[in-house]
């Protein structure tokens, strides 16, 4: 017994020891933090090493990103917590349900600290290590004090494809010793720069829509732990000060009370310590909290208290002279967001009860007592595709829904602006707020976002049934559904030994993934540009059509092989038994034209704008698996008929050469997409017929009376940070294929188009246009008549004009329906 007990306490002891002697970073790495820049892959190794020197210390990997980077955080606590760690976060899940938690026990406060969630924000990842080996290795009594009232979930880099495209940047460009005049060219990124991640895209205006797979993963966990305050580290400029909470106006109104003064509460703490080290700050002047898809204001939706904390930095290195003279290093930068994180640990670990019971009162109040002016919401089932990747946003936001009622109601139409009355239908989707999520969801659904102040740092309108294209009405009743699923009734078909033709819709991603299929096994596709009947069934414009005969001369296993996709796709085509239809015209006219098979090059480069092509390139890859080439602009003039037949060209500037070089290639078939900005690189030059709307411009001469304090409210008058305008179709284009009555345009600028005399104007704005968002007077003036999208022929060839990013952010979902059409029917 004596030898055992010798032995424990042996055990111990060096457990102990070992426990004490954790490398701190500087050890581990072989250089001090702020020195270098750190790979992700050894603050992967380092995270991993603390967890496995350290008990009170969790590691848990939650995903990959695309470019098959390890995504992990780390959990910390006092030890009484870690061992119970699982009850916890039970505990928190629970509240956010408004569930009862299943344990009595008391309940620290759950505080998740995010970093570098933009790439070429670098420091932030270079502070995640100290923060974890302070926590790991607390010589405090205060801090260890914190950690038995708060678990932190560390997550150290939220984007390393992106951070590791910045830091390889910046070791290639940087020379024996870092340069700090601001000019130097390792301060200047290259296109695309570190910012975004592989696809390009902003992963802090991607929690909502988590069309990301980083996002994807990252929000699952979130959702599995729910914490009370979430921190995002960024940094900005490098020429300004630092900014940490309270945030600027406007603060979306469903925002609680107790959440903004928290917000005070933690800025004051904050400031404290800047304070005491001279260090120059600024609150509540630019970052607000209105669009949904942030790191901040997602969580503050979720009944969080969500902050961002922005340090000067963007592109700074290891060192820069701003533009007051004084040199800014990256261990500037590290004490800095180092300081604003454990002074955040301390407000939220003195305030722990305080924040576990605000939290679990946000969520029961939710469901007693829904914030806004709608009780639910009914969005109508014209489109199951898009009605089903609507539903999958809601689950993935955890926010509940259920279908049918077969109840007549009168409510808020999303359409006419109107109350209308309204019927709902089997399949409709309801969405009653009378649930744990009803902020959430009331933020999504709303019609119509309340702004106090247009000083908005990003887009005011998203609305999802703008964006889904779908029918929707607002009611002030609480309806429940009665259904949990889609009824998926699946229509039976005659059967037909020898079909004559095979007929499909168009009006889905799924639907362009069956004749992606199709031309894949060479097999000729026809479009319907004209409505017809056929056995009491109507087919309208856009639906497409397999002949089997002219396909037969070269694919003798035709009707196998049709069998086999639409098994594999979970399709089924209609068979035509001839092509003598009850209404429209025959199978033989010249009405049923073939399409060409898409083979398609996107300008990617300096003078693209690279959210947009990063839109375009995850489309194509992601959404529908379809081969895209990606190429320079200077290849513009270069392109082979026989080789690339489709020429997308995103938003961007790329000269006034680039009417000239695409002439010929037009002429012989080719057909160019043009997003946005690039039109204007073609505007009134032949044979392009594109013309931007002018307007007169006020008179210079007049006497400016405006109060220099109000130089930012007068100018509103002109500002559209991204609103939502209704544009009018014409139904019997291809372009408009598949669309409901509207197109629900997000438009970000005030350019629109004269109406091509000689095109087709498929998509035009008119009087009464404006439905959502915020967009001055003159702007929506401007935005009361001209074209947004269009289609011009030249030779055998064509161009179709997008005035607006119908790809926007991945989650306008209504506008990839808009670019399959230019893709794969326009001729």
């Amino acid at each position: 017994m004596k030898y055992f007990l010798l032995s424990f306490l042996f055990l111990f002891f060096v457990e102990k020891s070992v426990e004490a002697q954790i490398k701190s970073p500087d050890d581990f790495l072989g250089y001090s933090l702020g020195s270098r820049f750190t790979p992700h892959y050894k603050v992967l190794e380092y995270f991993k090493y603390i967890g496995g020197a350290n008990k009170n210390v969790k590691i848990h990997k939650y995903g990959k990103t695309y470019e098959g980077r390890d995504l992990l955080v780390a959990i910390i606590s006092g030890k009484e917590n870690m061992d119970n760690l699982e009850t916890i976060r039970k505990n928190n899940v629970s509240m956010s349900n408004a569930e009862k938690m299943s344990s009595k026990s008391k309940q620290p406060a759950i505080l998740w600290l995010s970093y570098n969630v933009h790439g070429n924000e670098a420091s932030s990842t270079e502070t995640a290590l100290r923060m974890l080996y302070t926590l790991a290795d607390p010589k405090t009594t205060n801090i260890q004090n914190w950690l038995k009232n708060t678990v932190v979930i560390i997550d150290p880099c939220l984007n390393p494809d992106g951070r590791e495209r910045y830091v390889n940047f910046f070791g290639a460009a940087t020379g024996f010793k870092p340069n700090s005049n601001p000019m130097s060219r390792e301060h200047i990124e290259p296109w695309p720069g570190g910012r975004s991640n592989h696809y390009y895209f902003d992963l802090n205006r991607d929690w909502a829509w988590q069309s990301q797979v980083e996002t994807q993963q990252r929000l699952a966990l979130y959702h599995d732990w729910m914490p009370e305050v979430h921190v995002d580290f960024h940094e900005q400029s490098y020429n300004e000060p630092y900014y940490f909470a309270p945030a600027a106006e406007p603060i979306h109104q469903d925002i609680t009370p107790w959440q903004r003064n928290f917000q005070i509460t933690v800025g004051k703490n904050n400031a404290k310590y800047f304070d005491q080290n001279g260090w120059q700050y600024f609150t509540k002047e630019q970052f607000d909290l209105l669009y949904p898809s942030y790191g901040d204001t997602y969580p503050l939706y979720n009944g969080a208290i969500g902050m961002t904390y922005e340090q000067g930095g963007i592109s700074a290195g290891l060192s820069v002279v701003t533009l007051d003279g004084d040199t800014l290093t990256l261990k500037d930068r590290i004490d800095h967001h180092f300081t604003s994180g454990m002074a955040t640990l301390e407000t939220v670990s003195l305030h722990a009860d305080k924040l576990v019971e605000e939290f679990k009162k946000y969520f029961e109040n939710a469901v007693v007592s829904p914030p806004g002016l709608y009780k639910t919401y009914v969005i109508k089932a014209q489109n199951k595709s898009r009605m089903k990747r609507m539903v999958n946003l809601l689950r993935n936001n955890r926010i509940e829904y259920a279908f049918g009622s077969d109840r007549s109601l009168n409510g808020y139409s999303f359409e006419t602006q109107k109350n209308e009355n309204f019927r709902i239908e089997r399949n409709d989707l309801v969405v009653n707020l009378q649930q744990a999520k009803a902020v959430l969801a009331n933020v999504l659904l709303e019609p119509q976002t309340s702004v106090s102040d247009s000083n908005t740092y990003d887009i005011t309108a998203w609305a999802l049934p703008y964006a889904y294209g779908l029918p929707a009405y607002a009611t002030t009743e609480s309806v429940k559904g009665k259904y949990l699923a889609m009824d998926e009734f699946k229509e039976v078909f005659p059967v037909v030994e020898k079909p004559y033709a095979w007929i499909f819709p168009w009006n889905s991603i799924e639907d362009a993934q069956v004749l992606i299929a199709l031309q894949k096994e060479n097999i000729k596709v026809r479009i319907a540009e004209d409505a017809f009947t056929l056995g009491n069934r109507n087919f309208s414009i856009g639906s497409l059509l397999v002949y089997r005969t002219e396909n037969e001369r070269n694919i003798l296993d035709l009707q196998e092989r049709i069998t086999a996709i639409e098994r594999r796709l979970k399709m089924s085509f209609y068979p035509a038994s001839g092509g003598f239809v009850d209404k429209g015209k025959d199978f033989g006219s010249s009405s049923y034209r073939m399409l060409n098979t898409p083979k398609v090059a996107v300008v990617a480069g300096p003078e693209s704008s690279s959210q947009n092509v990063g839109e375009i390139w995850h489309f194509f890859e992601q959404e529908l698996s379809y081969p895209v080439s990606l190429i320079e602009a200077k290849n513009i003039g270069n392109l082979d008929i026989n080789k690339i037949n489709v020429l997308v060209i995103p938003d961007g500037a790329y000269g006034d050469e680039v009417a000239g070089k695409l002439e010929d290639w037009l002429k012989v078939g080719g057909k160019v997409i043009l997003f946005e900005d690039a039109i204007l690189n073609v505007n009134e030059a032949k044979p392009f017929e594109i013309k931007r709307k002018e307007f007169p411009k006020e008179d210079p001469s007049g006497v400016n009376s405006t109060e220099y304090a109000k130089r930012k409210k007068e100018d509103l008058a002109e500002v559209i940070p991204g609103a939502i305008f209704k544009v009018h179709l014409d139904h019997s284009h291809p372009l408009s294929a598949g669309l409901g009555a509207y197109y629900y345009a997000l438009k970000t600028d005030d350019k629109i188009y004269e109406n091509l005399s000689r095109g087709w104007n498929v998509g035009v704005l008119k009087t009464g246009s404006y439905m959502a968002g915020v967009a001055g007077k003159n702007v929506i003036k401007k935005l009361s008549s001209g074209m947004v999208f269009g289609v011009q022929s030249i030779g055998k060839g064509a161009v179709v004009y997008l005035g607006s990013d119908v790809l926007f952010r991945s989650f306008w979902e209504n506008g990839k329906q808009l670019f399959l059409n230019a893709l794969f029917l326009v001729d």
